[in-house]
């Protein structure tokens, strides 16, 4: 699989809140990194999608745009979908990720963080 189909069963995956295909797709080692934060593993980036889909039921990714690089893809993507509270969740990211040896080991996010304010409110109220 070269890395443009990765990111896609990845991003595909997120979307079904399919643990065990993310799991197959990202090393054990995995960390994820949102706007220069403090880096995530696997099972709380697992926890969080949880999380995500209870407050955003139809979440999901549109408006791709996926390009290999040398060591992963950089995609940018719109992630969102009709929050619990109906309001319409939109927000803009851009994705650097590193693949080696066909499984993803670090994805760089970067986003408006105002603009997830409301997801962010959700999340917050469990």
């Amino acid at each position: 699989m070269d890395n443009v189909a990765i990111a896609a069963a990845l991003f595909a995956a997120l979307a079904a809140d399919d643990a065990a295909t993310v799991r197959r797709l990202c090393a054990a080692d995995f960390t994820l990194v949102q706007n220069g934060g403090a880096p995530m593993g696997l099972e709380q980036l697992l926890r969080f999608n949880v999380a995500v889909h209870r407050v955003v039921p139809d979440f999901g990714y549109s408006e791709v745009f996926c390009s290999s690089t040398t060591s992963g893809f950089v995609e940018e993507h719109v992630a969102g979908g009709t929050m619990a509270d109906g309001n319409v969740l939109r927000l803009t990211l851009c994705v650097v990720a590193e693949v080696t040896g066909g499984r993803v080991t670090q994805v760089r996010e970067y986003f408006d963080s105002a603009a997830a304010v409301p997801l962010m409110t959700a999340l917050s109220k469990g």
